[in-house]
């Protein structure tokens, strides 16, 4: 019986804003990219209704995500669809984009799980893995130990909030933990991987002075972010690098793991094979080179700084690597689900 399934490949939604920047033109060569000075965000892979993803390539050109999810959901996510009760069955959990922070972000707060039960709105924990990062380049992640919500608050109306927050030097392949209720802002100077779930519910607190592009101060969510901030913070946000046993003969380590994504740093030296992952998806992130990803007929070439999804059902993928820093060496993100675990 043949199999349909085949690595996808989405058009990227570019978004502008006031701190977006133009590397993603000028350093990952998106020539498709606004050529604006505020191009911010690439997303990558998406199901939301104010973004949503459509297939680039094959016989589902022109599908959009949502498309695709309603009519092979549990072909694209992997089986069994329905152990876990916080999804949602027509839905992809993840939304996953590139940044280009050529200012520093505001400084916001995102609900979990349990405060986005409580007082509403969309839970979202984010990761980030720096791809590229500016000499003195930092983020904010997490506040500093002994402060209240009445000190916050004060220091917000005093333009001093950074004094509160920890500082983060960054550079290339760090990778930062942004749980929900972790205060936090991205510094200028960041290229960025951003893995988080499928959640677009920010509330802003302070916006160091700037304003719109309509020359107004831009809203803040000061009562809302007070609801669902974590005032008891202690851990720190660098997560570093974990040792895993070889995907089939890929090298890799554990990036990141949390409830809702897991990301593994595979390393493809030559033409390679990637098992099959039948319990869940696979989003693969050239992170440092051009990779040709082929499966069921379907060849597929991923530059450096973009992303394919390969659904569950897809079966093995065949990896050739091209373009890499050192000879024909290339480093990728795979990210999928948890509660995968590849001997």
């Amino acid at each position: 019986m043949e199999n349909i399934f085949y690595p996808l490949r989405f058009t990227p939604i570019y978004q502008t804003y006031i701190w977006g920047g133009t590397k993603l033109r000028e350093s990952l060569g998106r020539t498709d990219a606004p050529p604006s000075e505020t191009c911010a965000e690439s997303w990558e892979i998406s199901d939301r209704d104010d973004g949503m993803g459509a297939i680039a390539n094959g016989r589902w050109r022109g599908m959009t995500f949502r498309e695709l999810m309603v009519a092979f959901g549990d072909e694209v996510m992997g089986r069994p669809w329905d152990t876990d009760p916080r999804r949602d069955r027509d839905r992809f959990p993840l939304l996953i984009k590139v940044l280009d922070a050529a200012k520093t972000l505001s400084v916001q707060v995102h609900p979990n799980d349990a405060t986005a039960k409580q007082y509403g709105g969309e839970a979202k924990t984010e990761m980030w893995y720096v791809l590229e990062a500016e000499a003195d380049a930092v983020v904010y992640c997490g506040l500093k130990e002994g402060v209240t919500p009445e000190a916050f608050r004060a220091a917000i109306d005093d333009n001093r909030l950074e004094e509160w927050m920890k500082t983060i030097p960054v550079k290339g392949g760090d990778a930062i933990f942004v749980p929900g209720g972790r205060v936090h802002a991205i510094g200028a100077g960041c290229l960025l991987l951003e893995v988080q779930q499928n959640s677009n519910t920010t509330y802003r607190i302070y916006d160091w002075g700037r304003v719109g592009h309509d020359g107004k101060p831009r809203e803040l969510h000061i009562d809302r972010a007070l609801e669902v901030t974590l005032w008891d913070d202690p851990e720190s946000a660098l997560t570093p690098p974990e040792p895993r046993p070889p995907l089939g003969e890929i090298p890799r380590e554990q990036v990141m793991k949390s409830p809702y994504f897991l990301l593994e740093k595979l390393t493809v030296r030559g033409a390679v094979t990637l098992p099959p992952s039948p319990e869940s998806f696979q989003v693969l992130f050239a992170i440092d080179g051009d990779v040709t990803v082929s499966a069921n007929g379907e060849d597929v070439k991923v530059p450096r700084g973009s992303s394919v999804l390969l659904p569950a059902a897809m079966g093995e993928a065949h990896l050739v690597p091209e373009k890499g820093p050192a000879g024909n060496a290339v480093n990728l993100m795979r990210i999928t689900e948890p509660r995968v675990e590849t001997p």
